[in-house]
């Protein structure tokens, strides 16, 4: 079902902003651009126990930059649509 998650959907309204569209017990999809990108926990663990409202909190700075303030979290596109071109290191 998550894999259906995936898919852009339908909306023709663009979008300017980044949201946290749904969250799941593996990961969350979130919203940029009229776009989205599933952020599994595996991947992106700084989401995993985070609070729900701190994961609802993201803003997109410029273009490219996401970032979730009370997390200390921040992303680019350019990570999202490569991720195997920038291994994430949580600690």
């Amino acid at each position: 079902m998550e894999e259906a998650l995936m898919k852009s959907g339908t909306n023709t309204l663009a979008s300017k902003h980044a949201e946290v569209t749904y969250i799941s017990r593996n990961g969350l999809i979130l919203r940029v651009k009229d776009r989205e990108y599933y952020l599994s926990y595996a991947d992106y663990p700084w989401f995993e126990r985070a609070a729900v409202s701190d994961v609802f909190d993201v803003q997109l700075i410029g273009n490219e930059h996401i970032r979730w303030e009370k997390l200390d979290v921040d992303l680019s596109l350019s990570i999202l649509r490569n991720p195997e071109k920038y291994p994430l290191v949580a600690h």
